[in-house]
């Protein structure tokens, strides 16, 4: 194995980052108004969004017991997941019947898709050090550049309080063989803080295949760290590091999946660091960050008489931004900002079927306008052009609103915009090349999407349900056509794929320990054939996707049960036994979890929960078989 090296970079966020600011001198912080980072180049209050959007905070998911990320998305409207097998495997998230690159995600602002396939594999990514996660749904390339072509996924991870240290610990074990544990430490001084992290889980798994009794098994150690410091009056310091180390069994598929050894090693190094600088009283804020992320995967593949094959990945990005605000108090009582920025980005892969590692860089600009009008409207623009040194240039733009009508509770809101997603190292220069041929000559996808929704608070806002209509088109769609001798290549399809839905979510909290939270989502969402011809609906996306999350606590605080359902329509994919390959449905299936807790006293907390309660029998991905009810016992203490 190689040795890497790669960048770190900060995520400057504002200060508002963690909803929290701190006066100088002031000994208590003042608490403000839920905030979105991720909405634009730069944050604002969630309700003034013009965007559709989830956060799901990091308590939550504590509460839920859920350890991985992708089992929150569950819940997410607009969101299907595709896990091949158990806990760890291969994991694909799509938005509004997008493609899974389609979706760009970042963990504390370092974008971390692969540049080999454009994905981020959420098999990865467990939960236990996470503050929140911003979801923002619709094209913002505009501001995030190449794969937030339907989507963003900004995962904030918590950092430490001022003048004062915690800790914090966990230990769980399972059916299955799965053992879980975490540490955690967090705190500050006055003018700096710090939170380092430390998870560990390992299951033995099951067999994910029909033939056979191998158990495939994974085993995870995530490290993360965050430090905070405040330089000078105007000037704050933010850094960031992660660290993956991974290994997940697996099994070959030829035509079925079959037992076998095949496994992959991962690992995953995230990092950034910069500035923030106020001047002009706070009117003016500057930014500058540097990220640096390296993915580097191992293989081994029995089907090819025990080959070992390896790719390492590595993304590097520079940023830098100035925001100017001011008031006309005597026009529309308005308040505007206005943002400038400047973007340079490297990637390089280098995969072991070449003797080079291969790169390419962009350059691009971007503008951004947020107005405020009359404490009740609230607009935002941006527009950007990426300079591509390996394939066209780009512009892309987005525009959308917030009303918040006056003397009731209801939220306004649309948006209207572009996306683009880049060519990935692996459709231009191929992966296998006995099997597949690269294409240098690919184009960016393009994509333009809509959406319009509605907000409604109901008895004094003890119920609040929304609902959103979103519409999105693909051109120039990238597919791989194979020829008489099964080589395959990757091409830009002619015609529009379209995709269109309803999302609809509601929260009630009746103040009395009883909370429920339900979604569901519509998606219609087609291919554009190669011979113009009926189109086909795409594969692993459901047209049908819901959920229901309960929960009570009770005994002064104490206790908490709760209990979730997440249901998955039918849905196509694609069987590889015979070829030309077919497609073939897969079933409904409902996940019913169910868990409690009590807190033994102020430092000590016992919890315990069921997954797939009922023993669903279903697939996710064609073939391959996947958990049945496994039950889970841990204690959570702090310090």
């Amino acid at each position: 194995m190689k040795r890497r090296i790669f960048g770190a970079g900060i995520a400057a966020l504002a200060l508002s980052d963690i909803g929290l600011f701190r006066e100088a001198g002031a000994e208590e912080p003042t608490m403000l108004d839920p905030i979105l980072v991720t909405d634009g180049l730069t944050p604002i209050e969630q309700e003034k969004s013009g965007r559709a959007y989830t956060v799901i905070y990091g308590e939550q998911l504590e509460k839920n017991q859920i350890r991985y990320v992708a089992d929150a998305l569950r819940q997410v409207p607009g969101f299907a997941v595709s896990r091949t097998g158990s806990h760890g495997g291969p994991t694909q998230i799509r938005v509004r019947g997008a493609e899974a690159n389609h979706l760009l995600v970042m963990i504390d602002g370092v974008e971390v898709n692969e540049t080999s396939n454009g994905e981020f594999d959420f098999g990865s990514l467990l939960v236990d050090d996470i503050d929140r996660i911003e979801i923002l749904r619709g094209p913002q390339s505009a501001f995030w550049g190449s794969n937030a072509t339907a989507g963003v996924i900004n995962i904030i991870t918590r950092r430490g309080e001022r003048n004062d240290y915690q800790g914090a610990a966990r230990t769980e074990t399972g059916t299955d063989g799965t053992y879980f544990g975490s540490l955690g430490l967090s705190g500050g001084g006055e003018k700096y803080d710090l939170a380092l992290s430390g998870a560990f889980r390992r299951n033995d798994g099951f067999n994910i295949s029909d033939f056979g009794h191998e158990e495939d098994g994974d085993r995870n150690t995530t490290l993360n760290g965050r430090f905070n410091a405040d330089l000078a009056p105007n000037l704050s310091l933010d850094s960031t590091l992660r660290y993956v180390d991974r290994k997940s069994d697996a099994d070959p598929q030829d035509g079925r999946v079959i037992d076998g050894n095949d496994w992959t090693a991962t690992e995953e190094f995230y990092g950034s660091i910069g500035a923030t600088n106020l001047a002009l009283d706070g009117a003016l804020t500057q930014k500058a960050r540097f990220t640096g992320s390296d993915t580097y995967r191992d293989n081994y593949a029995s089907t090819f008489g025990g080959a070992r094959f390896w790719d390492d990945g590595n993304r590097y990005n520079a940023t830098y931004q100035a925001s100017y605000r001011f008031d006309t108090p005597s026009l529309l009582a308005a308040q505007h900002q206005l943002t400038g920025g400047y973007e340079w980005e490297r990637e390089t892969f280098a995969p072991s079927h070449l003797d080079e590692t291969l790169a390419r860089e962009a350059n691009s600009v971007v503008g951004e306008y947020r107005g405020a009008f009359l404490d009740q409207l609230y607009l935002n623009a941006a527009l950007r052009r990426d300079f591509n040194d390996s394939f066209a240039n780009a512009t892309t733009y987005s525009v959308s609103g917030a009303w918040l009508v006056p003397d009731t509770a209801t939220r306004l809101h649309a948006s209207i915009g572009t996306g683009v997603t880049n060519p990935t190292f692996t459709e231009q220069y191929g992966y296998i090349p006995s099997t597949y041929i690269g294409n240098p000559d690919l184009k960016p996808e393009q994509s333009f999407g809509w959406d319009i929704g509605i907000e409604q608070g109901f008895f004094d806002r003890y119920l609040v349900a929304g609902i959103t209509y979103f519409s999105q088109d693909l051109t120039d769609e990238i597919v791989v056509v194979y020829d008489s001798n099964f080589i395959g290549t990757a091409i830009n399809r002619d015609g529009r794929s379209k995709r269109q839905g309803v999302e609809v979510s509601a929260t009630l909290d009746l103040q009395n320990g009883f909370t429920a939270t339900a979604t569901y989502t519509y998606t219609d969402a087609t291919e554009q054939t190669e011979d113009h011809g009926p189109r086909l609906e795409e594969i692993r996306r459901p047209r049908h996707t819901g959920s229901l999350a309960l929960a009570y606590i009770f005994y002064d605080g104490r206790a908490r049960v709760f209990a979730d359902a997440d249901f998955n329509g039918r849905q196509k994919d694609t069987e590889y036994i015979t070829y030309p390959y077919d497609r073939v449905t897969l079933d409904a299936y409902t996940l019913v979890n169910a868990g409690g807790s009590f807190r033994l006293n102020d430092q000590l907390e016992i919890y315990g929960r069921i997954e797939n309660l009922l023993d669903e029998d279903y697939e996710e991905v064609f073939d391959y078989n996947t958990p049945g009810r496994t039950a889970f016992i841990g204690l959570r203490g702090s310090f």
